[in-house]
């Protein structure tokens, strides 16, 4: 399969259609793409242009269309659809993505939009789904799913199955449930297959299947999905009764969202923005971690200017002071990325004490290395004493580790109390460190070369 490629031309040749209205002929030339490429155009025309592109293309597809399509570009869009069109796309949708559109709704037109819905069970579905947080398990869910009762016996489930799998996109699995509706276990097909008609389910089902409440957090299930290499997995309310399914690509969608978020928030970013954001509301986002890191920079100012008498007969160990910050900073970062990877991965366990010995003793390697560079560079290259050489030498080793140990410590406090671990890198572990680096640097200065 040849990647899809969006490029100027094809952009307006699809424009000039558009414009000349020749319907045919854009009609056919989007039969030739799939729903996820029509939605990469539609996020690149302007918002009349998509529109009429939606309006234009069958309700089958354009649905499927308007769940890929950006969030601002489809809100956009549904603000001039009806709410009866909007309603006509939604019935196509699987629950999850229909709840997830409407969720996107001005409030004042939802109860229009549901009513408009002309089947009710995938209303009522919608409906059901709308009260779940959409960071949880709930919230990701959707209600179609093929589920057979324990007490029916191989003829009825199929006969059963085969009603329920036409409002299913995917059949990942097949749930078995008991008569108040509790999840028992799930059916292999195999075993469907090469059992007689007249055998219960309840004598040739799965009984162990992996399930999230449905008050799950979104993260945590994606980490169960992941760890276990699950295509879907049911949920279930506080007494077990199965009430919907989550697939795969819905928990593609929240560890995309939760990488963007913590890559935002490594660079120092304290608000989930996106590039077409206002200046008002990146600057919101941005500025208090800049000022913690002009905080930092004025702390780290009045500790050089505390030991001014060093500076007096040491000049020379200014011309450090950037190497130092940025080596604190850079460490720390590096060790701080590792710990918070693998708290989000679970593979940090009972590990901190072990885990900060073996940042110790890497600080102490790398430290040296880089302390044997700088020695010899600053002693032979720019001439400095051996004595202030070898004293850079010995500030710089003790930096490196301190960083390490501060960047692999600070994501497991954070984590300790419930804090995204994610926010301990970037600007606040290089700021820290730049302030405890130059602390540090200027002590052993003073203590080595006593002044």
């Amino acid at each position: 399969m040849t990647p899809f490629k969006l490029t100027d031309e094809l952009l307006e040749d699809i424009k000039a259609l558009i414009a000349e209205q020749k319907n045919s002929e854009l009609q056919t030339m989007m039969s030739e793409f799939h729903y996820a490429d029509i939605a990469e155009i539609a996020d690149e025309l302007d918002v009349e242009e998509a529109t009429y592109l939606i309006k234009l293309l069958d309700s089958e597809k354009t649905s499927d269309i308007l769940a890929e399509m950006h969030e601002d570009i489809r809100e956009a869009v549904l603000g001039n659809l009806t709410a009866k069109e909007i309603a006509s796309e939604l019935e196509e949708l699987d629950t999850d993505d229909a709840a997830d559109i409407i969720n996107e709704l001005p409030k004042e037109i939802i109860q229009e939009v549901i009513s408009e819905i002309e089947d009710r069970e995938h209303a009522k579905h919608i409906v059901d789904l709308l009260r779940y947080d959409e960071d949880t398990a709930g919230g990701l869910m959707a209600k179609e799913l093929v589920k057979v009762n324990e007490n029916w016996n191989v003829l009825t489930c199929v006969k059963e199955m085969r009603a329920q799998a036409e409002n299913v996109t995917r059949v990942h699995s097949i749930y078995v449930v008991d008569d108040e509706g509790r999840l028992k276990g799930r059916l292999s097909l195999k075993d469907l297959l090469t059992t007689s008609t007249k055998t219960n389910i309840k004598d040739v089902y799965i009984p162990k299947v992996d399930s999230v409440n449905v008050n799950e957090n979104a993260e945590e299930v994606a980490k169960i999905m992941s760890k276990y290499d699950l295509e879907a997995i049911p949920v279930v309310d506080e007494i077990g009764r199965l009430v919907g399914r989550i697939t795969i690509d819905d928990i593609v969608d929240v560890i995309r969202e939760e990488a963007d978020k913590d890559y935002q928030m490594a660079a120092g970013i304290s608000r989930e923005v996106e590039a077409d954001d206002s200046v008002w509301e990146i600057t919101r986002a941005r500025l208090p971690w800049l000022l913690i890191g002009t905080f930092g920079g004025l702390g780290a100012a009045s500790i050089i200017t505390g030991f001014s008498p060093l500076m007096n007969d040491y000049r020379i160990l200014l011309s450090f002071v950037p190497l130092v910050q940025a080596t604190a900073g850079n460490v720390g970062v590096q060790s701080s990325a590792i710990m918070v990877q693998g708290l989000a991965n679970d593979t940090v366990k009972g590990e901190v004490a072990s885990r900060l010995v073996k940042e110790f003793l890497i600080g102490l390697t790398n430290g040296g290395a880089i302390a044997s560079i700088v020695l010899l560079v600053s002693h032979f290259i720019f001439n400095t004493p051996y004595l202030v050489s070898f004293t850079i030498g010995v500030a710089i080793i003790l930096v490196i580790i301190v960083a390490a140990i501060i960047g692999t410590f600070i994501p497991v406090f954070l984590d300790k109390r419930g804090i995204d671990p994610a926010i301990a890198t970037g600007p606040f572990i290089t700021t820290s460190n730049d302030i405890f680096g130059i602390l540090i640097y200027f002590t052993i200065a003073k203590l080595i070369l006593g002044v």
